[in-house]
């Protein structure tokens, strides 16, 4: 499977506006990609519309967000079930920092149904960090059911390594690249032996799919057939997700 996932959408004030939950799985399946996760910065509000239209796309959905710990460093929550997904973006909302956002100078953070009407807006700017700590994150997702992999962690900001100096043991899934391998300040970034991947980090719909990666793992393998909270969308196996991620290794 080809997958990718990290992706922004209209919610992201740093993201185009053109770049609906509709748009980013109308190109991304377009372009052959049958995995996809939204990653909008600190808010998933985003993903119910995402679901819905995800089977319309022979899409398997993947529900999250960028999360920025208060270290300032980006790491992908993920979620497979999306009650979940959301039951976190609430918990994670209350922890961002309370800055009320100015459309004009930070950009809109608009979420949007199926038919790319805007719904509402968020009234703190997502931009600003969560006030939970990289060493923390982690485990907290893992409660919600959910899986962390550090974020573009050879990029020199907003990255583990540009705010640490250097990628750190934690409950990882994967840790993100932009490229395999991952270089930091002109040297081989130690990676542990985490699965890589590398992710489109998508902000506008010319950027999708740029970066994506394979999976092996077959769509019957990794689905589990899913309903939450009426809205219909074939849910993956988090167990067969992880799987596929650490075969990566080999």
């Amino acid at each position: 499977m080809l997958a990718d996932f990290h992706n922004h959408s209209c919610l992201s004030p740093c993201g185009s506006l053109e770049l609906s939950p509709r748009r980013l799985l109308e190109v991304g399946a377009a372009k052959g990609l049958k995995l996809i996760a939204l990653t909008d910065h600190n808010s998933s509000l985003n993903c119910p519309a995402f679901a819905e239209l995800s089977s319309r796309y022979g899409v398997v959905p993947i529900f999250g967000m960028e999360a920025s710990t208060s270290e300032e460093i980006h790491v992908l929550c993920l979620f497979t079930n999306l009650d979940a997904c959301m039951a976190f973006n609430e918990y994670a909302y209350s922890l961002l920092v309370p800055f009320l956002n100015n459309p004009d100078k930070g950009g809109d953070q608009v979420y949007v149904d199926i038919d790319d009407n805007i719904e509402g807006e968020v009234e703190y700017y997502l931009l600003n960090p969560l006030e939970i700590s990289i060493d923390h994150i982690g485990a907290i997702v893992n409660e919600y059911g959910g899986i962390v992999i550090p974020a573009h962690v050879d990029r020199p900001a907003f990255s583990m390594t540009s705010q640490l100096g250097a990628l750190t043991v934690g409950p990882w899934a994967a840790v993100e690249c932009v490229r395999i391998p991952p270089f930091f300040n002109n040297k081989p970034l130690e990676t542990y032996q985490y699965p890589l991947i590398t992710s489109s980090d998508a902000h506008y719909c010319e950027h999708i799919a740029r970066r994506p990666f394979e999976l092996d793992i077959s769509c019957g393998d990794l689905l589990a057939g899913g309903k939450t909270a009426g809205v219909k969308y074939t849910e993956a196996n988090m167990e067969m997700l992880k799987n596929a991620l650490m075969k990566r290794l080999n």
